[in-house]
């Protein structure tokens, strides 16, 4: 089967599918590929079985990441919870693993890795499950008073009339402040972590390519930023993509407020679901608090295609290790060691 290949970036003609594609979502956007391309250098790549100067109606996106120190590979998408192949009828016996294979000798890529949500890529050879998540969904046809209900009593229901009761100040918006107290709770909590923090850049570059459809959400206390959240927005579903808070303020019960607030507004402005993406198997922690907020979760799978026979993870292998150090480092140095480090995650 003929494949072309597309600049999103410069292509309308993804626009145009990815609007009316009932598996699009927001990481399937120009302004989630332009922020890749432009923060971190990736180069975005559509593979369509459409002939040139036809509209689309097919499309595999992924990112050429091209990094010394963690090979060249194609990813599909780099830091996306999910991205489906945008496919249709005619196109579903695609021998995935055909395509992959020539991909792979073509450009020497290490790999190529998909990261669908649906299952329409099976985990035939040489196309191999590479790892798995639980993927988190919160949808929002009950009424208000119903998913307030549905909320874990003690670590929700009861923490957000605590968080009412004091006062705290709400904001909502993309500015450059909000931007600037969100990040700065972001490195407080990337460190808390052991974590490094993701570029400021990465933040300002989605708000300036997918506004309105990027937002944070700030809470304060006497001024002093106490827990935020990072959103986007794609047609009827919206999806939490980033939280940080301040351990000092934990107390107030900041965070499920946010979370709460993020429920009622997206149901009142005509949202049907909020994804609250992925979860690593063994984070029961993480695990438990989306569960204790309604959210319904399954299992979703990577899957890649490597010649190697066996494919090992080096950002797997070196996290635990790397958690010490991370943990270590002087917080004013975390965003610096970010900005070089991010670019060979993907």
């Amino acid at each position: 089967m003929q494949l072309y290949t597309v600049d999103p970036l410069q292509d309308s003609r993804w626009d145009a599918l990815v609007a009316s594609h009932s598996q699009a979502s927001a990481f399937h956007h120009r302004g989630w590929l332009k922020a890749l391309a432009t923060t971190y250098g990736y180069r975005p790549v559509v593979f369509t079985t459409t002939p040139p100067d036809m509209p689309l109606w097919d499309g595999l996106v992924f990112c050429e990441v091209e990094s010394w120190i963690t090979g060249r590979r194609l990813v599909s998408l780099p830091f996306a919870d999910h991205a489906d192949p945008l496919l249709n009828q005619r196109v579903e016996d695609i021998r995935m693993e055909d395509w992959a294979r020539a991909e792979c000798h073509a450009h020497h890529w290490k790999y190529i890795e998909f990261r669908p949500l649906s299952e329409r890529i099976q985990p035939v050879s040489p196309l191999r499950e590479s790892r798995v998540f639980w993927f988190h969904s919160l949808c929002l046809a009950p009424s208000i008073d119903r998913m307030f209900a549905k909320l874990h009593k003690s670590c929700f229901q009861r923490r957000i009339q605590h968080a009412e009761r004091e006062r705290m100040t709400y904001e909502r918006g993309d500015s450059d402040a909000l931007l600037d107290a969100f990040y700065r709770l972001m490195v407080a909590t990337r460190k808390r972590q052991g974590l490094i923090p993701q570029p400021r850049a990465w933040f300002r570059n989605l708000i300036t390519s997918l506004r309105p459809n990027a937002e944070i959400r700030l809470l304060r206390k006497d001024g002093a930023p106490v827990a935020a959240i990072f959103t986007l927005r794609h047609r009827r579903i919206n999806v939490f993509k980033y939280g940080c808070s301040d351990e000092g303020f934990h107390h107030l019960g900041g965070m499920p407020l946010l979370f709460w607030n993020l429920i009622v507004e997206s149901k009142t402005e005509g949202a049907e679901q909020i994804d609250f993406g992925r979860t690593d198997v063994d984070n029961e922690g993480l695990i438990q608090f989306k569960d204790r907020l309604g959210a319904i979760r399954r299992k979703i799978n990577y899957f890649r295609y490597s010649e190697a026979r066996k494919q090992g993870d080096l950002v797997a292998r070196c996290l635990p290790v790397s958690k010490n150090l991370f943990a270590a480092l002087p917080q004013a140095l975390s965003p610096i060691v970010g900005n070089l480090v991010y670019r060979h995650i993907a």
